[in-house]
């Protein structure tokens, strides 16, 4: 009887790190201010993204996925924790006026973040990238569950050597420390998630010191195609024949994001990763034609605004080893449900225990990528950002302003570019959706921060860059 103890004991032990291997990887590759037809795969005449599309074509493209907010900062912070920021005051960018000469700008310290909750489930944890949910030491990555760090804090930063001297208040930093980065920007985010992948992928060949390397957790925020907009010559002399050079300046920054993207995918194939490795691709709002020269035909508005241009974003994953290739799911997800999804990879359920009172507002997204599961049942999704708000669920979109007496209905399965307005057409919907999105704000935070005196009401188009 004791050694049948003991060998049950010794194949529980085994089978425990072969466990632990099947985890996979998780990488997150995540655009700034790039627009719904900035992608091959959502059409684009001229966007040329082919490792972008191979993800969507390799995986699963969700052709209704949301961000959390129009701007940059608070949609990060929604993806980063995995509860809509306006839970905790975070609605707007980062900027000079708080509601207290008290508030600390950035995401609460309390508020468990994913690298925190995937650095306690054992996995290395990396950022590469723009950082923007806050700028005091207790917001810096490396303390919120990051190993390692290569990027910037702000909002913005020059791709170009001979123009960073211009930011001297937000360098270039590997950790906590300055460096003085020679390359174009977005290669040099490119060439540190390479590295990233290089130190941490498990040896082909292990030893036993080797066998059981941990997985990794890599978030890549590129800050393209953000302004400013700088292009290298070799990249812009590719598209010279593209007229209008807002357009053709988006177009060669976007050509060295996705190069810089398949330059991380070839990482993972090198090291025989790709299989067992979560990835996601989406951008942090939608694109500013007027400012950084993207498109999000056929959709409305633009970033800064609730319409669909501001929120809805090319967003797609792969996973071969779970994932079949080249779906296309067609209900409403959000940025929020990453990490519920990440979780539910890592074979930890997203109840993880957490510091805070806050639960979770996504859901996993693997039971319908994987065919377990046809769609979510009918859920909302919210958004309120100063003035403006909107609610909408698998069919119907409400969209208000504060300073507006009526809001404006929409069936957006339909009506992807919010043309027909049906407020007065189809009453009780509008009630239904008004009385779920006032019952969601009742339980918010004010906004703590903001670039606005007044709080809340101001142009929504403030502090967009």
């Amino acid at each position: 009887m004791m050694k049948m103890l003991a060998s049950l004991c010794l194949l529980g032990l085994l089978c425990l790190p072969a466990h632990a291997a099947e985890r996979p990887n998780i990488v997150i590759l995540f655009a700034d201010d790039l627009g719904y037809a900035d992608v091959g795969y959502h059409g684009s005449p001229d966007m040329m993204t082919s490792n972008i599309d191979s993800i969507a074509e390799n995986g699963v493209q969700f052709s209704a996925g949301y961000v959390t907010a129009p701007v940059c900062g608070p949609s990060r912070a929604g993806l980063r924790t995995g509860i809509y920021q306006n839970r905790f005051g975070a609605e707007d960018n980062p900027g000079p006026y708080k509601v207290r000469e008290d508030v600390k700008i950035g995401i609460p310290t309390e508020m468990q973040t994913m690298s925190e909750r995937m650095k306690a489930l054992g996995y290395v944890t990396g950022m590469i990238g723009k950082s923007h949910t806050g700028n005091g030491p207790e917001f810096h990555p490396n303390s919120s569950g990051y190993d390692e760090f290569f990027g910037f804090i702000n909002g913005a930063s020059n791709y170009l050597l001979e123009t960073r001297p211009n930011q001297p208040h937000n360098p270039i930093m590997r950790q906590r420390k300055r460096v003085e980065e020679t390359e174009y920007l977005t290669d040099a985010f490119g060439r540190e998630a390479v590295a990233f992948i290089n130190r941490h992928a498990p040896p082909r060949h292990p030893t036993p010191d080797t066998r059981h390397s941990p997985p990794f957790f890599l978030y890549v925020p590129f800050n393209a195609i953000h302004g400013p907009m700088q292009a290298t010559d070799a990249d812009l002399k590719r598209f010279k024949h593209i007229a209008d050079e807002k357009r053709r300046l988006a177009v060669a920054m976007n050509w060295n994001l996705d190069r810089n993207i398949g330059r991380i995918m070839d990482a993972l194939r090198k090291h025989g990763l790709e299989e067992n490795t979560l990835v996601f691709f989406l951008s942090d709002n939608g694109g500013k034609p007027h400012g950084n020269g993207s498109l999000n035909t056929p959709l409305r508005g633009q970033k800064g605004q609730l319409w669909d241009g501001g929120i809805r974003v090319p967003f797609c994953m792969q996973w071969p080893a779970r994932i079949e290739a080249g779906q296309r799911l067609d209900f409403p997800v959000i940025s929020l449900d990453l990490l519920p999804t990440v979780l539910a990879a890592a074979s930890h359920p997203p109840t993880h225990p957490h510091t805070h009172t806050l639960p979770l507002d996504g859901i996993s997204l693997l039971p319908f990528a994987t065919g377990e599961k046809k769609s979510p049942a009918n859920r909302y999704l919210y958004w309120r950002f100063n003035r403006g708000w909107a609610i909408r669920d698998a069919k119907w979109k409400l969209i208000g302003d504060r300073g507006r007496k009526q809001p404006q209905l929409f069936r957006i399965a339909d009506d992807i570019s919010e043309a027909k307005d049906l407020y007065t057409q189809k009453p009780r919907v509008a009630k239904r959706l008004q009385k779920a999105y006032d019952e969601w704000d009742a339980s918010l935070m004010p906004k703590l921060w903001g670039w606005d005196k007044s709080f809340p009401v101001h142009d929504p188009e403030m502090g967009a860059e």
